[in-house]
């Protein structure tokens, strides 16, 4: 048997998640000596982009490399800028096998279903005026779902030249880090890292020998307000809103988001600091994933997962309405007196939750709160950057409505705790690859990292390629 060549060097090239937080894409691949040496090619995650719409232009792209010679695709979680490209992936010829946690895979194969809806309602005239196609349909999604395998966290799997293994990042359920481990050194890409404590999921894991990072950094700019006030601005808003007989709106993302406020509500009327009112949760997938959430209670934290196995369990108190069909939806509006309505999409640039931003922002007795990040151009940044009026469905609204942001719940670590992050592995890294945030984010991070640490830092530009030597 002839010798294998010696590994010599790896590339790692920014096809997404770079100068913007969505559309996050990584190809991974050897560079071995000799011309003639196959070169193992993996993807870390393979998400949409993401802005005013969900069916931008850029997601109808073709990719810049071949799917059918991709290995392996590794996801970190199921949030659709990390996985809302991979049945067109499947679609243009990729037949690697796709690696998840459990969580991860079951909350996706709902969130892909659904975004076949959006998909489909967000088809129209691009700005050159030709009409895009499908981005995939229900088959790809099927072969999709049929190239997923599971791993647990920590559970090595060797594909090609690299040994990788999951740790958890503690942002949503099942969200994971991926360690690639080649001859003798160590790449870690942390995918979105969580906002530690939080009210579900247990700590993101600490690192402390990564050679080379590629971070997030959505808040790389901004620190969230201390975790201790988010839950009394939370019970602060209830409150107030309530009080002047109004409507509570909170557009939430339907993993993590959701199921935190429904957590948090669900203590505050247990301990009787807010009213006992009725509570929608009107999304069908939100609901959907929160039977997931259930499922896998042993991926939450001590305090969650006791919870569940209570008597009194979770997310099923009496004043909570799940609405499931656009019926039920719709009557939520006729609904009398005070209420809190938890919809999707988190950033309003679809979903439920413009039907009721556009019946209840106009009325200044009632409150739209902000609870996650809100992407430049969508409509939920429009809000939060102070809008008078906003475009919905066709028509102009005033908001007049008050408006309540709470960072602290960001399923995102704030600026510091990144930085924390770093520190922590910061006596065996020799780069960080600074991603997935808004330049004006990303560059500040950047600027920290050299400033404070010592350390070689980047923010990397699409279509870059940085190579690793071993």
């Amino acid at each position: 048997m002839s010798e294998q060549p010696e590994l010599k060097k790896i590339s790692v090239t920014f096809w997404g998640g770079v100068g913007t937080v969505t559309g996050a894409n990584f190809l991974l691949q050897t560079e071995p000596p000799g011309a003639d040496s196959p070169n193992d090619k993996i993807l870390v995650d393979c998400g949409l982009f993401q802005g005013p719409r969900v069916a931008d232009d850029p997601n109808y792209h073709p990719f810049p490399y071949n799917p059918a010679e991709i290995k392996a695709l590794f996801i970190t979680h199921a949030h659709l800028d990390h996985i809302g490209r991979i049945p067109k992936l499947v679609h243009d010829g990729f037949r690697g096998k796709i690696y998840s946690t459990s969580p991860t895979k079951e909350i996706a194969a709902l969130s892909l279903e659904d975004s076949l809806g959006v998909l489909a309602k967000e088809q129209r005239q691009s700005v050159e005026g030709h009409v895009h196609s499908s981005l995939y349909d229900k088959k790809d999604i099927e072969l999709t779902m049929s190239l997923w395998q599971t791993l647990k966290y920590h559970e090595e799997v060797a594909v090609g030249s690299f040994v990788v293994r999951p740790l958890d990042a503690g942002h949503v359920l099942g969200s994971a880090m991926y360690e690639f481990n080649f001859c003798g050194k160590k790449l870690v890409f942390t995918g979105d890292l969580g906002n530690s404590p939080a009210p579900l999921l247990p700590d993101t894991e600490i690192i402390k020998d990564a050679n080379y990072l590629v971070i997030e950094s959505v808040y790389g700019d901004r620190n969230h307000e201390d975790r201790g006030a988010r839950r009394e601005k939370l019970e602060d808003a209830i409150e107030n809103t309530m009080r002047n007989g109004g409507t509570l709106v909170i557009p939430a993302f339907s993993i993590e988001r959701t199921q935190e406020m429904l957590y948090e509500i669900e203590r505050m009327m247990e301990e009787s600091r807010i009213p006992l009112v009725p509570v929608f949760i009107d999304s069908p997938l939100a609901i959907h994933i929160t039977e997931i959430y259930k499922k896998y209670d042993s991926y939450l934290n001590k305090s969650a997962e006791s919870t569940i196995k209570g008597a009194g369990g979770i997310f099923a108190f009496p004043q909570l309405h799940q609405t499931l069909t656009t019926g039920e939806s719709r009557g939520i509006l006729d609904f009398p007196g005070k209420k809190i309505i938890i919809a999707g999409s988190g950033m309003s640039n679809g979903g439920r939750v413009i039907h009721h931003e556009k019946h209840y922002l106009p009325d200044p007795k009632n409150a739209l709160l902000l609870v996650g990040y809100q992407a430049a151009g969508s409509l939920g940044r429009q809000i939060l950057d102070g809008a008078k009026s906003v475009r919905i469905l066709g028509e102009e609204v005033s908001v007049k409505a008050k408006i309540i942001n709470i960072s602290g719940y960001s399923a995102h670590r704030d600026s510091q705790g990144l930085m924390d992050f770093i520190y922590g592995t910061s006596d065996s890294l020799e780069k960080v690859f600074v991603t997935m945030g808004e330049p004006k984010a990303s560059l500040f991070l950047v600027q920290k990292v050299r400033d404070y640490l010592g350390l070689e830092a980047v923010a990397p530009k699409m279509g870059e390629t940085i190579t690793i030597t071993c």
